[in-house]
């Protein structure tokens, strides 16, 4: 899901008062963003969702939280078709943003189950499972402008996704989808800022925490 001010970018723009060194960081990025190509947006996304595949290989049974990608936002607007296509997926929640910028939950069924909604997004129509839903997943996969190696994400500066993330089990991963030169050695971070697992791009999935169960014994 793109949380956006502007549907070519997706997320929420950012709010006043947010450090300088987090939009000089937004800028850069999205800026970047914009000169991609739709061929090379498709192809990033074919590489992350192969990364993806590999990380899901051998589960079965799964409740995954995702997004709609919107614009040039990594993982291509075809995620949740091709998410839930996987075997290991066997539920798959999509946020529906709400007044308050936090996010509420509900199910992908299908294209057909998408609408589109307020600020350029496409949201699922079903019946909202509740704010709580996203702390019943086995994994979350989140949007991002950045993240550095200490897994400190950045985001558009709404703070939906902090709330969001704030209610997810630590025993479930979170991972974010970027292009690779997205993930940096370190990002400036506030106390309200919550943190990531593992990074995802077309070429490397990049542990940054551990998760039992789920990450290489040596992260």
């Amino acid at each position: 899901m793109g949380i956006s001010g502007t549907p070519a970018d997706g997320h929420q723009a950012g709010a006043d008062g947010q450090p300088q060194a987090k939009q000089d960081v937004r800028r850069e990025v999205l800026a970047a963003r914009r000169e991609l190509s739709a061929a090379a947006v498709e192809a990033a996304a074919a590489g992350m969702l192969d990364r993806l595949g590999a990380l899901l290989a051998g589960r079965r049974g799964l409740t995954v939280c995702a997004y709609v990608p919107i614009g040039r936002e990594p993982g291509g607007p075809d995620l949740p078709e091709r998410l839930a296509a996987r075997p290991a997926v066997a539920r798959l929640l999509l946020p529906v943003l709400q007044p308050d910028l936090d996010l509420d939950w509900a199910a992908y069924t299908g294209p057909a189950s998408l609408a589109e909604a307020a600020r350029g997004l496409r949201e699922p129509v079903g019946p909202a499972q509740g704010r709580a839903a996203i702390a019943g997943a086995d994994l979350v996969l989140v949007p991002a402008v950045a993240v550095d190696r200490s897994g400190v994400r950045l985001g558009r500066g709404g703070g939906s996704y902090d709330r969001a993330l704030a209610r997810v089990s630590l025993a479930t991963p979170v991972a974010a989808l970027l292009y690779d030169t997205e993930l940096r050695d370190r990002l400036p971070a506030q106390e309200h800022d919550q943190r990531v697992h593992v990074v995802v791009t077309p070429v490397r999935t990049a542990w940054l925490r551990p998760v039992p169960g789920w990450s290489p014994p040596d992260v």
